[in-house]
């Protein structure tokens, strides 16, 4: 297998295939394009091209054994279903003027598809829709879902440069073939068992324009072999463009598949070589110079960094956010959180400027700092306390208050273990109701989610503010939540599968990765801490209005997604904001607003978002709507759905 696997990549990927004209001896068709040549498998018209159901009578057809590309006992079922992807005869037309070709095309269409379900394949190639209204054709394609079992249609579509890269929004699309799809998707309700094939061209459309479908679902790329170019030696290769193109594909888990006839004859043939060898080249497999390149490619992308490796199975997997005042954690959340190095060196940073500025070297062998860590869980940050204590040589005075009564037990343990008796008290409570002894020099906390104040920051630290001093520092002294409209077809289909409002209404924490980020991140709100005033309310609104890229063309969006950076102290900060994130650090993921309908936007267009984070007695909750270009509904409205328990 030329593409082979990266160290920890087990995607679809690493699999390529081939696109085969029509052929009723499938083993040896298999023989010749897996065993032979080294492709995974193939993608293979199911019927003989020239068969028309209103021609049956007239010819050999007629004796009422459709002209399928044999029997299914020609391969073993493993072979079929692993190695075959059934292509539906081209040619159909289900939007077309003519009656009969009309008629046709329905029968074949499901006839075609009966057929790949009786094989258990894993999925079929629909041929791209023939004009601009692809109404029928949906029609049937969606019938034909309601009682598919676990086979995926690929919708074939070209990835077309539009007519005009500088489009606005009053500029013809009809040249972006974003559109067909999109149309032929709502047609069929977004149904997840329908996905895009893309046909790759010579010419590419602009990077913004390419970014959208990272966020549609995208299965394969077909590759036809006018898209490469020839090297010195005489081989195939890729302008840079469509090479990061293909590498974009393989982190996305999208199959290549080599198409066309080869225009590359003389691909490694060495004018030196022996009268054998260039016999053996002979009976090569005409596209296996292409496959050899797309291997290459694959082979020379850097290995997966550790941290993505720990995050693979994260991608994309919805996960409620945590009530860390409602429930109390596991110790696994605890280890997840733990490992988390980068998060805590930084943590220590801030500590340790903190010292310096609150303790001058005249006073640091005399004078000790009151540090307060307000949720202290398994003593992480009390561990980085210390350590920046012995780091600037100043003396410290910790006390270590946690609500969760499981974790004290381990804060004990600990205490014991490193001897830190004489320096750490353990105050087994919710920081908003102690009553503590002395003030505080220093604050510390990691309340922050992956919205910043989702875990209900603000409020504990308005609990906890009472007893800082009144030149007391808070470490975080501040953070914002960021916004971003995105395409993100498969987490608006995993909500979606739940059919209820609820999960519509609830935002969730996620490994964002197949998305296409429409717009800038914009800044939503933001807490300061100590707070200036007890009267300032913690209720926030924000109206926001992101304008999507000219060379983008239309673009739908699902949802949301949100991040957060914090400032510990001065100059030290800690995020994952995408064009600030703090790198190597995974103790956060994004967090995702879905939208009930999504919505489509034009090119150059603006869409204005409203967010609003609500305060009751007993809880806290977003709402959030879309007002323009369409607007939608206010989403959770009174937090009927999804909020945080105080």
């Amino acid at each position: 297998m030329p593409l082979g696997e990266r160290t920890g990549d087990k995607s679809e990927s690493r699999y390529c295939g081939v696109e085969i004209d029509f052929s009723d001896d499938m083993p040896r068709v298999l023989d010749f394009n897996l065993y032979s040549a080294g492709f995974d498998f193939v993608l293979a018209p199911l019927m003989d091209p020239s068969y028309r159901p209103s021609l049956v009578q007239k010819d050999s057809f007629g004796s009422g054994a459709l002209p399928f590309a044999g029997s299914d006992l020609v391969l073993s079922p493993s072979q079929w279903s692993s190695h075959v992807v059934g292509k539906i005869s081209s040619w159909i037309d289900l939007d077309s003027e003519d009656e009969t070709i009309r008629i046709d095309s329905e029968t074949t269409l499901k006839q075609e598809i009966a057929w790949a379900s009786h094989l258990s394949l894993q999925a079929c190639l629909l041929p791209t829709p023939k004009g601009t209204s692809c109404a029928n054709y949906a029609r049937c394609v969606n019938q034909i879902l309601q009682g598919l079992n676990n086979m995926q249609l690929w919708l074939r579509i070209p990835l077309v440069k539009p007519d005009d890269d500088s489009m606005d929004a009053k500029a013809v699309t009809s040249g972006d073939s974003w559109e067909t799809w999109n149309s032929f998707r709502l047609l069929c309700e977004h149904n997840s068992q329908l996905s895009v094939a893309l046909d790759i061209m010579s010419t590419l459309p602009s990077a913004n324009s390419i970014g959208r479908w990272f966020g549609e679902s995208v299965r394969a790329a077909i590759v036809n072999t006018d898209c490469f170019l020839t090297n010195s030696r005489g081989n195939p290769s890729l302008c840079k463009r469509h090479q990061r193109l293909i590498t974009g594909f393989f982190n996305h888990s999208i199959q290549i598949i080599i198409s066309g006839k080869s225009v590359h004859p003389k691909a490694s043939l060495d004018a030196n070589a022996s009268q054998d060898s260039i016999v053996a080249d002979s009976q090569r497999h005409p596209l296996r110079p292409y496959l050899d390149y797309v291997g290459h490619l694959y082979q020379r992308m850097d290995p997966l960094p550790e941290q993505e490796r720990f995050e693979l199975g994260y991608r994309d997997f919805l996960q409620s956010p945590l009530q860390p005042l409602m429930d109390n954690l596991e110790a696994q959340t605890y280890e997840t959180f733990e490992k988390d190095a980068v998060k805590y060196i930084q943590y220590q940073r801030a500590v340790s400027k903190a010292l310096l500025d609150r303790v001058s070297d005249e006073e640091a062998t005399a004078k000790a700092v009151v540090l307060m860590v307000v949720g202290a869980g398994r003593g992480p940050l009390v561990r980085a306390s210390l350590q920046a204590a012995e780091e600037t040589g100043r003396k410290l005075r910790v006390y270590a208050v946690e609500k969760n009564p499981n974790a004290v037990v381990t804060l004990h343990a600990l205490i014991k273990l490193e001897g830190w008796e004489d320096t750490v008290t353990i105050v087994s409570s919710d920081m908003r109701h102690w009553n503590a002894p002395e003030k505080a020099d220093v604050l510390v906390s990691e309340l922050l989610g992956s919205f910043g104040d989702n875990e209900l920051s603000p409020e504990c630290l308005d609990g906890a503010q009472r007893f800082l001093k009144e030149d007391g520092i808070s470490i975080p002294s501040s953070y914002t939540s960021f916004l971003q409209p995105v395409t993100a077809s498969k987490l608006y289909n995993d909500v979606k599968a739940h059919k209820d409002l609820v999960h519509f209404e609830t935002a969730y924490v996620v490994k964002i990765h197949n998305v296409a980020r429409l717009a800038p991140c914009q800044s939503v709100f933001s807490f300061t801490h100590p707070k200036k005033s007890d009267k300032e309310s913690n209720q926030r609104y924000k109206k926001l209005q992101f304008i999507i890229p000219n060379d983008t063309g239309s673009a739908m969006v699902h949802g949301f997604a949100g991040y957060f950076d914090a400032t510990l102290y001065k100059d030290v900060h800690l995020g994952i904001e995408p064009s600030t994130a703090t790198p190597n650090m995974f103790s956060w993921f994004a967090i995702f607003f879905p939208l009930r309908t999504p919505i489509c936007v034009n090119p150059g267009s603006t869409l204005e978002v409203h967010f609003w984070r609500c305060c009751g007695s007993t809880k806290v909750w977003y709402e959030w709507c879309v007002a323009s270009p369409s607007p939608s509904p206010i989403h959770n409205s009174n937090g009927r759905s999804y909020w945080v328990g105080l």
